[in-house]
């Protein structure tokens, strides 16, 4: 199948993958525009850029879609059938909606219609989900709104962090999109409206949800701490610096001074931190040498 993808972090690049290893003719790849990263603030691909840039595809990077006839003429003259967007990070317009034979298809976090938006990974982790999944969707014009296509769920073990679950719901996600198309292209999908009634959102992270409230449940501390790695980060103060703690577990008891009591009595027992200007650590060896 003639396909164009659209996708820009590493979440979508092994979506891309598959596509390519599968066969599909992929006449063009989209992604936001390269960015600066690290502290001396150097011009960075995005990974699907890498990647496409790998396969010898031709790289498309407007730092616009709304409104541009431009980018709309060069998709019409690419012909595809299908377009396939995974974390883009831009909202298509109808006019592109309207351009392939069978449309856009969306793969999603998360098992829709919970957490609708920008950081579904993390919100899962920060509420303390047993489960999250993958979803695969007919894109409208909405905010993740379409008729859900697929779905393939994940299991969240207490202890793993957002970061691990965004490595495991990549890999799924490949699976989830490489079926989607197989139904697809024998004819046998039958979408799904998305109950409303059902709907969560979960919007984009900041800076400013980094302070731990050790008010909370021990619990809720947890996951704040595991929902926040890798970025931004559950953050803490000690002699006046901030230090992140990176891993934790809840425990019942008090046994050293990595332990810190929550609001309902129980502790969080720092494993992994680290402080301001320092790579990360095992807690026991940051407190060495410190009262």
């Amino acid at each position: 199948m003639r396909i164009i993808f659209m996708g820009t972090p590493q979440f979508a690049v092994p979506c891309l993958e598959a596509l390519v290893a599968a066969g599909h003719e992929i006449p063009a790849v989209f992604c936001q525009p390269d960015k600066p990263q690290g502290r001396k603030m150097l011009l960075t691909a995005p990974p699907v850029k890498a990647c496409a840039l790998a396969h010898g595809i031709t790289v498309m990077q407007p730092e616009k879609l709304r409104g541009n006839e431009e980018i709309f003429e060069l998709l019409r003259a690419l012909a595809p059938e299908l377009i396939v967007v995974v974390a883009y990070g831009k909202i298509l317009p109808q006019e592109v909606l309207d351009i392939p034979k069978h449309g856009c298809v969306n793969v999603h976090a998360s098992l829709l219609p919970k957490y609708l938006g920008a950081a579904p990974i993390q919100w899962a982790v920060l509420n303390g989900e047993r489960e999250t999944g993958i979803t695969t969707m007919q894109m409208d014009a909405g905010l993740d709104t379409g008729d859900w296509l697929e779905k393939t769920t994940c299991p969240i073990p207490e202890d793993m962090t957002a970061g691990e679950l965004h490595d495991k719901l990549s890999e799924l996600g490949a699976g989830a999109l490489m079926r989607t198309i197989e139904l697809l292209e024998q004819g046998r999908l039958s979408p799904q409206k998305q109950d409303d009634a059902q709907a969560s959102y979960a919007p984009m992270l900041s800076r400013e949800m980094s302070p731990i409230n050790w008010n909370r449940s021990a619990w809720e501390v947890h996951n704040h701490i595991r929902g926040l790695n890798p970025w931004p980060g559950a953050t803490m103060e000690f002699d006046g610096q901030p230090l992140k703690a990176h891993k934790a577990r809840v425990s019942e008891t008090q046994d050293s001074p990595l332990h810190i009591q929550c609001g309902d009595g129980k502790y969080i027992e720092l494993l992994v931190v680290q402080a301001q200007g320092k790579k990360a650590m095992p807690a026991s060896e940051f407190l060495k040498g410190r009262r």
